[in-house]
């Protein structure tokens, strides 16, 4: 599956890339019709310490998937994040199971 990593407003490490990189590799488990996604890394401007914010977007054929999760740090958002993803991948590919 074709990754798109984009870092806003700071540039992330090779360590952090090759993270995302593999952590998204282990989505095509649950749904291999997966066509490309795109992961943005965002930090924001708060005096939290839950200021990186992890946005996938996944495109399957006909639909997009978006799930976005903030935490202290961005390994832990992209876990999270993959899998809501996880979870969400497997109903649709339940539901396709049912119309057919």
């Amino acid at each position: 599956m074709k990754v798109n990593p984009q870092s806003v407003n700071f540039t992330a490490d090779g360590k952090l890339i090759d993270f995302v990189q593999k952590r998204m590799d282990k989505i095509e488990v649950f749904y291999d019709k997966v066509i490309e996604s795109d992961v943005y890394l965002k930090i924001e401007n708060t005096s939290a310490k839950e200021n990186k914010i992890v946005e996938i977007v996944v495109f399957v054929p006909g639909d997009k998937i978006r799930v976005k999760k903030q935490c202290k740090t961005f390994e832990e958002a992209v876990d999270s994040a993959c899998s809501s993803l996880e979870r969400r991948l497997v109903k649709k590919k339940e539901k396709l199971r049912m119309k057919a």
